[in-house]
């Protein structure tokens, strides 16, 4: 059974597209075959990994003609896929707002997938509209990064309980909303930032009526991040030893994936040379 996981904020430049480059290339090499899909109409993820071969499409076609045969790119990874974002000028939102099935019309056709692929990772664009509601309404199961800065803390609690609350019909609609997961990112070592992951804790589950679940995983503010998007590299590839026995990227990832996904068996899926 495919899982679709929806990368999601409301507040845009918060790490969504590094954060779904990565999650999904970390799950291809744990042997799972993963697509991605930029639902950004800044096609970051397009562009982060270099790709073997390139579709005639992307996602205009996936969502107006509901083809699923010319919008499957190849990266050069092995078991990652990507469905290229193709939209430059935003009209897809336009046509997803008036079309009447607009709004579920990509949870129903990525069904399609179902058995071909083992994960569907989406990424969004950080502002609320037609194209957010399809990806987050296809979902069953939203991830947000959220920077333990105190605006965009609050920004996610306000935000991603009214996007929520907002969307709550779409279940009468055979797309109901999926939990959401928040995942510290680019968390330093300062005591506002702990502060601020402290009453995020504490009280973004409340507001929510247990719709969001803050992750026990944290990934930390590093440069390799950076880095690894410059050399079109997973970071778990780029950083496999700790200097200072800090956790690596490998570590911090792992420690996401065995959070989200329990049923994966990592040391069954884990190749050697990345133990």
């Amino acid at each position: 059974m495919t899982i679709c996981i929806t990368i999601t904020s409301t507040k845009g430049g918060v790490g969504k597209t590094t954060l779904t480059a990565n999650l999904g290339a970390l799950l291809a090499d744990l042997g799972q075959k993963v697509l991605l899909i930029d639902a950004d109409p800044q096609p970051t993820l397009s562009s982060y990994y270099r790709l073997a071969s390139v579709a005639p499409h992307g996602l205009t076609e996936l969502m107006v003609a509901a083809s699923t045969e010319t919008v499957i790119s190849r990266t050069d990874l092995d078991r990652l896929d990507l469905v290229y974002s193709d939209d430059p000028d935003g009209k897809l939102r336009d046509w997803i707002r008036d079309a009447v099935d607009g709004r579920v019309r990509l949870k129903h056709i990525l069904a399609r997938f179902d058995g071909i692929y083992d994960f569907i990772l989406i990424d969004t664009q950080g502002a609320v509209g037609p194209l957010q509601d399809a990806a987050v309404a296809a979902a069953d199961l939203l991830l947000s990064p959220i920077p333990p800065e105190i605006l965009s803390a609050r920004e996610f609690v306000r935000g991603t309980v009214a996007m929520l609350e907002r969307l709550k019909p779409m279940a009468y609609l055979g797309a109901p909303i999926g939990p959401l997961r928040g995942v510290i990112y680019r968390q330093d070592r300062t005591v506002d930032a702990r502060r601020i992951v402290e009453e995020l804790r504490s009280e973004a589950y409340l507001p929510s009526k247990g719709a969001i679940t803050i992750l026990d995983a944290v990934i930390p503010a590093s440069v390799v991040y950076r880095e690894a998007a410059t050399y079109k590299q997973p970071v778990h590839r780029l950083e496999r030893k700790s200097r200072n026995q800090s956790p690596t990227a490998l570590d911090t990832m792992l420690s996401l994936v065995v959070e989200l996904f329990p049923h994966l068996k990592l040391a069954e899926l884990l190749p050697p040379n990345k133990a």
